[in-house]
C-alpha cells in the first residue's frame, strides 16, 4: 500500500509520446536497406593458391537483413522516448483556501438608462456610465473575489459566470451599450438567471448586486416571486436604485399616475425578502458610499486549488540516454582501431 500510495505521485506530463516508441521497429519493417555493392581486390597469385581449397566457398556472404533493433539501440531509443514524455514527481498536495466574496452583477441596460442625470468630475452623464465608472473601481478592490455579471433589458443574458479573472468582468461591463438586451426592464429573470446559475454550479453563498433605475415592465419571471426562491436558496440581493427620483404632482399625477418611474417598494422588498438592503444612488458619489457598505459583507472561504510542488525527471532518463550514446560510440571506435 505504501508504495502504491508513493506511485500515486508519479505521472507523465505528455504520455501520449510513447505511441512514438515502435517507430524503429516500423522503420526496419517498411524501409529496405541499401545494398552495397563491393568487389573484392585479390592479386592473381593469392587467387591460384586458394583456388582449389575455396572451389565451393564465395569470397562474399549476402547480406540477410535483420529485422531486429540491437537490444542497446533499443534501450537508448527507449530512455529518448521517457524523457520526451517529461515524468514528474509530485510532492505532497498543498490545497489552500482563500477568504472572499461570490458577487454577481446585474446591470440594467434599458432605454432609461440614458438619461443624463448624473454627475460625473462635475459633468452629467447617462445612468449608466455613472455606473460604469464606480463599478469598475469597486471590481478592482475585489481582490481574491469571485464576480459574474448579468446585463438585462427586455431580456437578461449572462455575460460572465462566477470568476476570479475580474479584468475580463470588468472588460465586459465597460462594452455593453444600452438597449443591447432590450429597451424594456426584466428584473425578475434577471434574479431568476443568477439563481439559475447558482444552482448549477452548486454555490452555497452568494450575494446579488442589482442595479436598475426603473420597474419591472417585460419578463416571464415576477420580481416578488423571484426574491422569495432566492430566499429559499439562500442568495442574498442588494438592490440599487440609479437616478434621481421625481415624483409626479398635480395634473402631471392626474394623468400618469403618481409613481415614480422607479418602483421603490419592488426594490425594497426583494432586499427585505432576501436580508439584503435597498439603496438609492441620486448621483456618483452616493454610488461610491453604497459600494463601500457593501464592501464590508460578510466573507466567504472557498478552495482556489490545489497547488502541488513537482520535481521534473527527464534530466534522468536524457542523461542516461547521453552516456549510453556515449559508450555506444567509444564501443565503435574502438573496435574500428582494432
Amino acid at each position: 500500500m505504501q508504495w502504491f500510495s508513493m506511485w500515486q505521485n508519479f505521472e507523465f506530463l505528455w504520455p501520449w509520446l510513447i505511441a512514438f516508441l515502435p517507430l524503429p521497429w516500423i522503420i526496419r519493417l517498411l524501409v529496405k536497406p541499401v545494398k552495397q555493392q563491393q568487389t573484392p581486390l585479390l592479386a592473381p597469385q593469392i587467387m591460384q593458391r586458394v583456388a582449389a581449397p575455396m572451389e565451393d566457398e564465395r569470397f562474399i556472404e549476402p547480406s540477410i537483413h535483420n529485422r531486429k533493433v540491437p537490444f542497446l539501440f533499443a534501450l537508448l531509443w527507449l530512455l529518448v522516448v521517457l524523457g520526451a514524455m517529461r515524468p514528474i514527481w509530485y510532492i505532497s498536495p498543498t490545497p489552500f483556501t482563500t477568504s472572499g466574496k461570490d458577487l454577481i452583477l446585474a446591470v440594467d441596460l434599458s432605454g432609461s438608462m440614458q438619461k443624463n442625470d448624473m454627475y460625473l468630475g462635475g459633468d452629467d452623464v447617462d445612468r449608466l456610465t455613472a455606473v460604469k465608472f464606480v463599478v469598475a473601481d469597486f471590481i478592482e478592490q475585489r481582490k481574491g473575489d469571485r464576480m459574474g455579471l448579468v446585463v438585462f433589458g427586455s431580456q437578461a443574458f449572462l455575460q460572465s459566470p462566477l470568476t476570479y479573472d475580474l479584468l475580463t468582468v470588468k472588460t465586459l461591463l465597460n462594452e455593453s451599450e444600452i438597449g443591447m438586451a432590450g429597451n424594456n426592464t426584466a428584473i425578475g429573470d434577471a434574479i431568476g438567471l443568477t439563481l439559475k446559475h447558482r444552482q448549477k454550479n452548486q454555490q452555497t453563498e452568494s450575494v446579488l448586486i442589482l442595479l436598475t433605475d426603473g420597474s419591472n415592465t417585460d419578463g416571464e419571471v415576477d420580481p416578488i416571486e423571484a426574491a422569495q426562491m432566492a430566499a429559499k436558496m439562500g442568495l442574498k440581493i442588494y438592490t440599487i436604485g440609479v437616478g434621481r427620483v421625481q415624483h409626479r404632482t398635480g395634473l402631471d399625477a392626474f394623468f400618469n399616475s403618481s409613481k415614480s418611474d422607479m418602483d421603490l417598494p419592488s426594490l425594497q422588498k426583494i432586499a427585505d425578502l432576501t436580508n439584503g438592503k435597498f439603496f438609492l444612488a441620486n448621483d456618483t458619489q452616493q454610488l461610491k458610499a453604497i459600494y463601500q457598505e457593501i464592501n464590508t459583507l460578510e466573507s466567504v472561504e472557498h478552495e482556489v486549488n490545489s497547488y502541488r510542488l513537482c520535481t521534473e525527471l527527464y534530466a534522468w532518463p536524457l542523461g542516461s540516454a547521453l552516456i549510453l550514446s556515449l559508450f555506444m560510440g567509444w564501443s565503435k571506435l574502438r573496435k574500428a582501431d582494432l
